[in-house]
């Protein structure tokens, strides 16, 4: 199981707005999502980012929600102890249509005349899904079971290639848990892989200031963590300048940059 964890975004580019900002990159990693062959893949959120995940998930997705924005409450819901139910995670086909980005009264989706097939709202980029198709796994079923292994993402990291998820997931063939750095050198973690159950050991790790050496500090043996390779986020200005256009996807993100000249 691979899981977007779309969790606060402090900064957007000036003269954005910071929820359309937010919208686009969750966008663009979960259409990443549904690309992915051989896993399951998901959407965490917390409950008064509800209508985010709803803005942006393909019908069929499962949504968690998850009490606080971290690896250990994404890992906690989909582990083998928590049952499958409608209190667990909601099938985004069920919301009600018409569901616009952006929190009304702090928490829940608005009405909105833009919606589409399944309620998702309907972008310009989206008019061709009949002549183009749906990304890989986008009709998939919502999935009942638990899993063995998960793999947790930040919701940041619009253009990642699917290949570094992969070998996020590679080590849990002999190490219980792997982390990939966010690139640049300080705190934050693009992503956390652990076989299931959580081993007692995993400290309790915020994907915006949690670094290798500290989880590796935690484990009884250095080798039961796997660092594996850093891809950027984008969360700063310095950031952007990482983006490259040649990449194929992150298309929501490569619009919004396009439209104010920030991106050529």
């Amino acid at each position: 199981m691979v899981v977007a964890l779309l969790g606060p975004v402090a900064w957007s580019p000036p003269g954005i707005d910071p929820i359309e900002w937010r919208t686009a990159l969750a966008e663009d990693v979960v259409d990443l999502l549904a690309t992915l062959n051989e896993v399951e893949t998901a959407v965490a959120v917390t409950p008064t980012d509800r209508w985010l995940a709803d803005a942006v998930v393909w019908p069929g997705t499962r949504v968690y929600e998850i009490p606080e924005p971290t690896v250990n409450a994404v890992l906690d819901a989909c582990g083998p102890d928590r049952p499958a139910g409608p209190g667990l995670a909601r099938d985004p086909s069920q919301r009600v249509p018409g569901g616009a980005p952006g929190p009304v009264n702090g928490s829940e989706a608005g009405p909105g005349p833009e919606a589409g097939p399944g309620g998702r709202a309907a972008l310009p980029e989206r008019a061709a899904w009949a002549e183009a198709g749906r990304p890989a796994g986008a009709d998939r079923e919502v999935p009942s079971g638990r899993y063995d292994q998960v793999a947790v993402i930040a919701g940041d990291a619009p253009d990642l290639p699917g290949l570094v998820i992969g070998k996020l997931l590679r080590p849990l063939t002999t190490r219980p848990v792997a982390v990939a750095p966010a690139e640049g050198g300080g705190p934050g973690l693009l992503g956390v892989a652990a076989r299931l159950p959580v081993p007692e050991w995993l400290p309790t790790l915020d994907l915006d200031s949690a670094r290798p050496a500290a989880v590796r500090a935690a484990a009884p043996r250095p080798g039961d963590l796997a660092v594996t390779p850093a891809w950027h986020r984008l969360r700063g200005p310095g950031d952007l300048a990482l983006l490259n256009p040649a990449l194929e996807g992150w298309d929501t993100t490569r619009a919004l940059l396009s439209g104010t000249g920030r991106l050529r």
